[in-house]
Protein backbone atom coordinates (compact mmCIF):
# COMPACT_ATOMS: atom_id res chain seq x y z
CA UNK A 1 0.00 0.00 0.00
CA UNK A 2 1.12 3.26 -1.12
CA UNK A 3 1.41 5.94 1.88
CA UNK A 4 1.52 9.70 1.38
CA UNK A 5 4.70 11.87 2.35
CA UNK A 6 4.48 14.75 4.81
CA UNK A 7 6.76 17.40 6.14
CA UNK A 8 8.74 16.38 8.98
CA UNK A 9 7.10 19.09 11.31
CA UNK A 10 3.46 17.75 10.76
CA UNK A 11 4.73 14.23 11.51
CA UNK A 12 6.53 15.39 14.55
CA UNK A 13 2.87 16.98 15.84
CA UNK A 14 1.05 13.93 15.47
CA UNK A 15 -0.08 12.15 18.85
CA UNK A 16 1.86 9.00 19.45
CA UNK A 17 -1.29 7.35 21.63
CA UNK A 18 -3.69 7.82 18.30
CA UNK A 19 -0.79 5.82 16.38
CA UNK A 20 -0.04 3.17 18.77
CA UNK A 21 -3.45 2.32 19.53
CA UNK A 22 -4.48 2.12 16.34
CA UNK A 23 -2.04 -0.31 15.39
CA UNK A 24 -2.09 -2.04 18.55
CA UNK A 25 -5.98 -2.65 19.02
CA UNK A 26 -7.23 -2.67 16.06
CA UNK A 27 -4.78 -3.91 13.38
CA UNK A 28 -2.28 -6.33 15.47
CA UNK A 29 -4.08 -7.61 18.14
CA UNK A 30 -7.52 -8.12 16.03
CA UNK A 31 -5.08 -9.83 13.35
CA UNK A 32 -3.50 -12.15 16.03
CA UNK A 33 -6.64 -13.32 17.54
CA UNK A 34 -8.23 -13.76 14.35
CA UNK A 35 -5.25 -16.03 13.52
CA UNK A 36 -5.35 -17.89 16.47
CA UNK A 37 -9.02 -18.41 16.48
CA UNK A 38 -8.39 -20.76 13.88
CA UNK A 39 -7.05 -22.88 15.89
CA UNK A 40 -9.53 -22.12 18.78
CA UNK A 41 -7.31 -20.25 20.42
CA UNK A 42 -7.07 -17.42 22.67
CA UNK A 43 -4.35 -14.92 23.18
CA UNK A 44 -3.73 -16.11 26.74
CA UNK A 45 -3.48 -20.00 25.14
CA UNK A 46 -0.84 -18.51 23.24
CA UNK A 47 1.18 -16.53 25.69
CA UNK A 48 0.71 -19.78 27.85
CA UNK A 49 1.60 -22.31 24.79
CA UNK A 50 4.85 -19.82 24.45
CA UNK A 51 6.01 -19.76 27.81
CA UNK A 52 5.47 -23.68 28.97
CA UNK A 53 7.74 -24.30 25.20
CA UNK A 54 10.40 -22.01 26.52
CA UNK A 55 10.97 -23.08 29.87
CA UNK A 56 9.43 -26.93 30.72
CA UNK A 57 7.93 -28.00 33.83
CA UNK A 58 9.23 -24.48 35.01
CA UNK A 59 5.56 -22.93 35.81
CA UNK A 60 3.23 -23.93 37.29
CA UNK A 61 -0.51 -22.68 37.56
CA UNK A 62 0.47 -19.77 39.98
CA UNK A 63 3.59 -18.40 38.79
CA UNK A 64 2.52 -18.70 35.07
CA UNK A 65 -0.70 -16.34 36.18
CA UNK A 66 1.07 -14.28 38.03
CA UNK A 67 3.62 -14.02 35.03
CA UNK A 68 0.85 -13.68 32.29
CA UNK A 69 -1.83 -11.41 34.26
CA UNK A 70 0.07 -7.94 33.37
CA UNK A 71 -0.13 -9.00 29.57
CA UNK A 72 -4.09 -9.50 30.21
CA UNK A 73 -6.42 -6.83 29.59
CA UNK A 74 -9.15 -9.46 29.14
CA UNK A 75 -10.10 -10.41 32.78
CA UNK A 76 -8.99 -14.09 31.50
CA UNK A 77 -9.77 -17.08 33.93
CA UNK A 78 -6.06 -18.17 33.34
CA UNK A 79 -6.86 -21.59 35.37
CA UNK A 80 -9.84 -22.06 32.62
CA UNK A 81 -7.09 -21.60 29.68
CA UNK A 82 -5.05 -24.21 31.58
CA UNK A 83 -7.65 -26.66 32.18
CA UNK A 84 -8.40 -26.59 28.66
CA UNK A 85 -5.16 -26.92 27.33
CA UNK A 86 -4.93 -29.77 29.16
CA UNK A 87 -8.18 -31.28 27.92
CA UNK A 88 -6.87 -30.84 24.20
CA UNK A 89 -3.88 -33.24 25.71
CA UNK A 90 -1.21 -30.47 24.66
CA UNK A 91 -0.44 -29.12 28.04
CA UNK A 92 0.15 -31.62 31.43
CA UNK A 93 0.22 -31.20 34.99
CA UNK A 94 2.30 -33.12 37.00
CA UNK A 95 1.64 -34.00 40.91
CA UNK A 96 3.98 -30.88 41.54
CA UNK A 97 2.04 -28.58 39.26
CA UNK A 98 4.50 -28.18 37.05
CA UNK A 99 3.31 -27.92 33.61
CA UNK A 100 4.81 -29.18 30.19
CA UNK A 101 3.80 -29.12 27.19
CA UNK A 102 3.15 -32.06 25.36
CA UNK A 103 4.26 -33.04 21.48
CA UNK A 104 0.35 -32.35 20.00
CA UNK A 105 0.58 -29.11 22.14
CA UNK A 106 3.92 -28.27 20.78
CA UNK A 107 2.93 -29.01 17.00
CA UNK A 108 -0.51 -26.42 17.59
CA UNK A 109 1.34 -23.99 18.85
CA UNK A 110 3.77 -24.27 15.86
CA UNK A 111 1.36 -23.70 13.80
CA UNK A 112 -0.15 -21.18 14.98
CA UNK A 113 3.33 -18.71 15.37
CA UNK A 114 3.57 -19.53 11.51
CA UNK A 115 -0.58 -18.13 11.41
CA UNK A 116 0.79 -15.25 13.42
CA UNK A 117 3.59 -14.71 11.70
CA UNK A 118 1.52 -13.60 8.33
CA UNK A 119 0.89 -10.69 10.48
CA UNK A 120 3.97 -9.99 11.27
CA UNK A 121 5.49 -10.19 8.06
CA UNK A 122 2.66 -7.68 6.99
CA UNK A 123 3.62 -5.08 9.33
CA UNK A 124 7.01 -5.16 8.62
CA UNK A 125 6.31 -4.90 4.89
CA UNK A 126 8.32 -1.72 3.18
CA UNK A 127 10.29 -0.76 6.24
CA UNK A 128 13.80 -1.74 7.29
CA UNK A 129 15.40 -3.61 9.79
CA UNK A 130 17.13 -0.26 10.70
CA UNK A 131 14.02 1.66 10.76
CA UNK A 132 12.01 -1.11 12.90
CA UNK A 133 14.55 -1.11 15.38
CA UNK A 134 14.63 2.73 15.45
CA UNK A 135 11.21 2.85 15.60
CA UNK A 136 11.44 0.25 19.05
CA UNK A 137 13.76 1.63 21.16
CA UNK A 138 12.10 5.10 20.74
CA UNK A 139 8.72 3.49 21.82
CA UNK A 140 10.70 1.71 24.98
CA UNK A 141 12.00 5.19 25.38
CA UNK A 142 8.62 6.73 25.61
CA UNK A 143 7.27 3.78 27.92
CA UNK A 144 10.54 4.61 30.58
CA UNK A 145 9.76 8.21 29.87
CA UNK A 146 6.02 7.86 31.03
CA UNK A 147 7.01 5.43 33.93
CA UNK A 148 6.50 2.16 32.24
CA UNK A 149 9.14 -0.16 32.06
CA UNK A 150 10.70 0.33 28.63
CA UNK A 151 12.89 -2.97 28.80
CA UNK A 152 12.47 -5.84 26.65
CA UNK A 153 10.47 -8.64 28.60
CA UNK A 154 11.88 -11.77 29.86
Amino acid sequence: MTIKNYEPQIIAAQPIGAWTGELYRRLVVDGLRGQLAVENLTQPHWWTLNHAAGRPGGWTRTTLTERLTPYDNQNTAFDTVYDDLIARGWLTEDADGALTLTEEGEAGRLRARERNLTINERAHQGIDTDDFVTTVNVLRRMVANLGGNGNLPD
